[in-house]
């Protein structure tokens, strides 16, 4: 998902690794909803039981996945709008520019008089504060708060963040309380900026009922609340059936960016990969995924474009740091030591080979080495490749004995569940292939699949005593935090730190990154961040794989407007041929 998006799977819809949610009915009542080709229609297969589950710009945490972001990026504009290099775009953006003073403490962002809500007022300045405030506080962490922001931790926000005001009707001044990397902050802290219209959200004049108001119709779309937008399109409640079905969007008219020029956009459920690709076969579906199980059946979709794309992020499984972990596990799995030998335990390359169809690339740090970036640091070498049997002697070397074929060390045991996404084969045969290399070492796996859903709601340290280490399928894609320091990560306490990793070393490294300096200072100083990252295991590392695309042939623009660094699909570029 994001995080913000996080929560992705390895083989995505829409753009976004496929991340599993959500329940419910097959999608055989979204497929005769929507016959295709249906005119100038664009049916869209969520990924297997995604539903989206939070439509306002601003994401709660527990909330915070590439499949609500796609939706509410639909309605809304950015403040900055993140190219496919990682660059700003301005032209697609609500300023028109951003300057900065030398220490990088204070923004002065002005905003394009070009853009309007929909029901004709312009976007302004009031709008921007508003939301940006409302932001700080969700991500206070304060207990009388009914739900976090997301990206809390990623741009410095909220401890950063001195304030943010308005100068004039399109000038907005974001000032902070220590100097800063001005790209960083930018792209990790401006961006995040999605504004809502204050107007008509802004009714209680008080941000804790705010935000509980915001929570009440956080998953109800066809609300009257969302009526207003700035964005290429607006929810269409009476073309949807959102109880796991599908959702429909028609272009917003007034519109100040490029329009679309399709005449209504549907995401549809589906409970199944089966099903999804029955329904691409039928030509029920015109923008879909070809799930990784099903791959050399693919020249079966005889009306199909395949292709592959890398969202720009990391796979990884998440180990429970936290002191009520069950079994123990927080202790066992603080020693890196330990963390390493579970990573020998992986065999990437024949994860690659056997269930990905070599569509992949090996990971060990937070940087992939596809997509291609700037950030990418190719002296790095993998810290621990596969050798259960060197994994094993790294235990014994540490006090580990083999008892009953299970390390053991005084009470404490190698044993724990790991807890996986369901409904995809590649992640169940991927689980059980660990499971079988583990045992090689000494340690010994309870597998329990769970909905998408629930594991993102439960992981997290508040949950910490019921879990132990949970694998969503597909693990992080760097939005909002584009320029990918880490913060919202493995720093102490950050917002998407669900494991509760903590280091001293990690938190300065990180800290480093968002300080001011020469680009070779910068450039070092992300470098050595990486290099600590992939030795410390602050998570185990898994494969990245590409996604597994398919887009009717009547449907064009689809792969040439993707943005892999925000993990976007923009369907108001996309055509369909009549």
């Amino acid at each position: 998902m994001k995080h913000r998006s996080i929560a992705l799977l390895a083989s995505a819809a829409i753009g976004a690794s496929l991340a599993l949610a959500g329940c419910g009915t097959t999608s055989s009542a979204a497929s005769a909803a929507v016959k295709s080709p249906v005119g100038n229609v664009a049916v869209v297969a969520l990924p297997v039981q995604v539903s989206p589950s939070w439509f306002f710009p601003v994401e709660s945490s527990t909330a915070f996945s590439v499949y609500n972001s796609q939706m509410n990026s639909l309605m809304y504009v950015p403040l900055l709008h993140i190219s496919k290099s990682d660059g700003i775009d301005y032209a697609r953006s609500l300023a028109s520019s951003v300057s900065s003073n030398s220490t990088g403490t204070v923004y002065t962002i002005t905003l394009n008089k070009k853009w309007h809500w929909s029901n004709g007022t312009p976007v302004t300045s009031a709008d921007v504060v508003w939301t940006a405030n409302l932001m700080m506080a969700a991500s206070s962490n304060s207990a009388s708060l009914p739900w976090g922001y997301g990206g809390a931790g990623i741009g410095g926000l909220p401890t950063r963040w001195e304030s943010v005001t308005a100068s004039g009707p399109y000038q907005v001044v974001v000032t902070l309380n220590k100097p800063s990397n001005a790209q960083w902050f930018m792209h990790n802290g401006l961006a995040q900026i999605v504004p809502a219209p204050k107007a008509v959200w802004d009714i209680h004049k008080n941000v804790d009922n705010e935000l509980k108001f915001i929570l009440s119709v956080a998953n109800d779309p066809a609300s009257p609340y969302y009526n207003v937008v700035d964005g290429a399109f607006k929810f269409d409640p009476a073309g949807s059936r959102t109880n796991n079905e599908y959702w429909a969007f028609v272009p917003n008219r007034k519109y100040d960016g490029h329009k679309a020029s399709i005449d209504k956009l549907v995401y549809v459920y589906e409970s199944s990969s089966s099903s999804e690709f029955a329904d691409l076969k039928l030509n029920k579906v015109g923008v879909g995924y070809l799930p990784f199980s099903l791959y050399n059946s693919r020249n079966a979709l005889v009306n199909d474009k395949f292709s592959t794309v890398y969202p720009f992020g990391f796979n990884y499984l998440i180990p429970n740091f936290g002191a009520n972990a069950p079994g123990q596990f927080g202790q066992i799995v603080s020693h890196q030591y330990v963390r390493q030998a579970l990573e020998m335990g992986i065999n990437q390359s024949g994860m690659i080979t056997a269930f990905y169809h070599g569509h992949g690339t090996l990971g060990f740090s937070p940087i992939p080495a596809k997509p291609v970036t700037e950030f990418y640091d190719a002296s790095l070498t993998n810290p621990a490749p596969y050798n259960p049997v060197a994994g094993k002697k790294l235990l014994e070397a540490h006090g580990w004995q083999m008892v009953g074929g299970v390390m053991t060390r005084g009470s404490q045991k190698l044993a724990f569940t790991l807890d996986y996404v369901s409904g995809v084969s590649a992640i169940a045969n991927q689980v059980q292939l660990m499971k079988q290399d583990w045992a090689q070492e000494g340690i010994q796996v309870n597998l329990e699949s769970q909905q998408f859903n629930t594991l993102i709601a439960d992981t997290n340290q508040a949950n910490a005593s019921k879990w132990q280490m949970v694998w969503w399928g597909g693990g992080w894609t760097y939005e909002p935090d584009y320029y990918p320091t880490g913060g919202g990560l493995f720093a102490a306490n950050s917002a998407s730190n669900y494991g509760g990793y903590q280091s001293a070393q990690m938190n300065s490294l990180i800290q480093q990154t968002y300080e001011p300096g020469t680009p070779s200072q910068i450039t070092a100083r992300m470098d050595a961040y990486l290099s600590y990252a992939a030795k410390q295991f602050p998570v185990i590392w898994m494969p990245w794989t590409a996604d597994f695309d398919e887009t009717a042939t009547y449907i064009h623009g689809v792969s040439a407007t993707y943005n892999p660094i925000t993990n976007t699909e923009f369907p108001n570029y996309w055509t369909v041929s009549q």
